[in-house]
């Protein structure tokens, strides 16, 4: 009696598989088929790309114009708003060319190079973050040798080793995607080549691969949040040791916005990797991406200005600027 590959079945199509190298094509089924759904759906992500690449250029443009704004702080912010504008654009607009065209296919290169691209600005993202909680640190519990350790030597070695990390996490998942084995036609349910999703499509068994895969990326996230815990553990020790209410309340609001995104980043995003791990819901997943691959890039403008003056006012250096010009 002939006996079926327990996985074979994941693989949504009637012909033979073979391996990725051949002519495979990813269909991304994206949020609803509903044609009145997928007009909402249209406005609302084009809305919020804009609204994302708007928010951020400002601040990195406020950040470059303005010579008070030439510091470590605001240099990482900058860095991360860049980060935060190919994070969004390397899925959103290929999901409102999809929503707009009714052609969600994607080739084998694209789809490689999609979430290479995913990974890359996702874990630049990170690695930024806990750079910037090592910068808080120095400046609150450190501030008089803050110039000397903060200086420019060593903030571009932070951000060549984030982006050298990057490039390796980015790479390493690549590599393990493309080695594996799929239908001529995958229907991926997701927005976008999400790699524990094109893991659980492979028509092989694909245990070793997803332990590896977590185990990777607990070594690569797992590094800036442990600096980040490091960082914030050390900050409110020696807050706590202020004697004067204002200080205490001026250190904390100037890890508030920080702490925020923190948060809202690291939160969905380790959601949506343990849900794929112990649930086969992929709409869980895909909701709970669309928080911290567009939700969270939009805000962090919104969340790093609000209560900055500084940069409040190399917004209104900036605007002011341009309108008389």
């Amino acid at each position: 009696m002939s006996q079926q590959s327990p996985s074979r079945d994941q693989c949504l199509c009637s012909v033979e598989p073979h391996n990725v190298t051949g002519a495979v094509e990813f269909l991304l089924l994206g949020l609803s088929d509903d044609p009145q759904v997928q007009l909402l759906l249209f406005c609302l992500f084009l809305s919020m790309y804009l609204v994302t690449i708007t928010g951020n250029l400002l601040i990195i443009l406020a950040v470059s114009s303005d010579p008070l704004l030439h510091t470590p702080m605001y240099f990482f912010l900058s860095i991360l708003s860049t980060t935060d504008i190919g994070f969004t654009s390397t899925t959103v607009p290929k999901m409102i060319w999809d929503i707009n065209t009714q052609s969600r296919t994607l080739s084998r290169a694209g789809c490689l190079l999609q979430f290479s691209l995913f990974y890359f600005f996702a874990n630049l993202d990170s690695s930024i973050l806990g750079v910037m909680a090592y910068d808080r640190f120095v400046a609150i519990c450190h501030p008089l040798h803050y110039p000397i350790i903060m200086n420019p030597r060593l903030c571009n070695l932070f951000l060549l080793m984030s982006v050298f990390v990057s490039v390796l996490d980015a790479q390493i998942h690549c590599l393990m995607i493309s080695l594996l084995t799929y239908c001529s036609h995958v229907e991926v349910p997701h927005f976008f080549c999400d790699p524990p999703q094109l893991l659980r499509l492979a028509c092989e068994d694909t245990s070793t691969d997803k332990l590896l895969m977590y185990f990777i990326g607990a070594i690569f996230g797992g590094v800036p949040v442990s600096g980040i815990l490091y960082s914030y553990t050390r900050i409110v020790s020696s807050v706590l040791r202020v004697s004067s209410t204002g200080g205490r309340s001026k250190a904390f609001s100037t890890c508030g916005s920080h702490l925020s995104v923190v948060c809202l980043f690291y939160g969905t995003a380790i959601g949506v990797y343990l849900s794929s791990a112990v649930s086969h819901s992929p709409r869980n997943g895909t909701l709970t991406s669309i928080v911290y691959s567009m939700v969270v890039p939009m805000l962090n403008p919104f969340i790093y200005s609000l209560r900055n003056k500084d940069l409040q006012r190399a917004f209104q250096k900036f605007l002011s600027r341009k309108t008389s010009s």
